[in-house]
């Protein structure tokens, strides 16, 4: 069984604006709904669990969630203070006859059912799975003065995106031992590696991008509407 786990915990402070980005309207849908609803439609994946915060539990459950019309079941849980402590209480949920889990940023609503398919398909076979996208932009190291420190080279270097798809067993290992050594990590693919486990990596799209600011909610409704480029192809 293949499991979806969408992280829609956060409170969204960089992106401003009287509610979490993840329940702003993108092209009239509310992100979070239009997540689920990819994921809803991928036939690989069995069920889906959604963190979300503390006290919008009831709110998603009864009201975003009734009214997206999902045909998989969906259970709703408590977020964390941080990413890492939602994933950790959405693995709770997930069920134990799981065999592989896919995580994704509920702010990321332009994934692809192939991308998803792709990732957890190469997680079953190999154990671990992400999608990224190579940095192809000159990367420099600043200085707390603002000050170049260094250019650093950008030949294998990829940005890490969502989904995230891996064993079972793995992401939930990965999961207690840094919380048991209380290890912070922006990503799951980094507790992964901490184990010794080889995380392998596809190709993701530019078109995949996570919304963080009001700028990138309008990138986004600019793509919607737009063909996707040739030299940008999704998994």
């Amino acid at each position: 069984m293949i499991v979806g786990l969408i992280v829609a915990g956060g409170t969204g402070t960089r992106f401003g604006g009287p509610i979490p980005k993840q329940y702003a309207l993108l092209a009239g849908v509310p992100i979070l709904v239009r997540t689920l609803r990819v994921f809803d439609a991928c036939e690989c994946v069995a069920r889906l669990v959604v963190a979300v915060p503390p006290g919008d539990v009831a709110f998603v459950a009864d009201t975003m969630l009734a009214a997206a019309a999902l045909s998989k079941s969906v259970a709703v849980v408590a977020g964390g203070a941080r990413r890492q402590d939602s994933v950790f209480n959405g693995l709770a949920a997930v069920p134990s006859e799981a065999t592989v889990v896919v995580i994704h940023d509920a702010v990321r609503p332009l994934v692809t059912c192939a991308a998803i398919t792709a990732c957890a398909d190469a997680a079953r076979q190999r154990g671990a799975c992400i999608v990224a996208w190579p940095v192809w932009d000159t990367l420099k190291r600043v200085s707390s003065a603002g000050c170049i420190d260094a250019t650093l080279p950008r030949e294998d270097v990829w940005m890490a995106q969502t989904p995230q798809a891996f064993r079972s067993a793995v992401i939930r290992a990965a999961h207690e031992r840094a919380r048991r050594e209380h290890v912070p990590a922006t990503d799951d693919a980094s507790l992964v590696e901490r184990l010794g486990t080889t995380v392998h990596v596809l190709p993701g799209s530019l078109r995949n991008l996570k919304i963080t600011t009001a700028e990138d909610l309008a990138l986004a409704e600019a793509l919607l509407g737009a063909a996707l480029p040739q030299a940008d192809t999704p998994c």
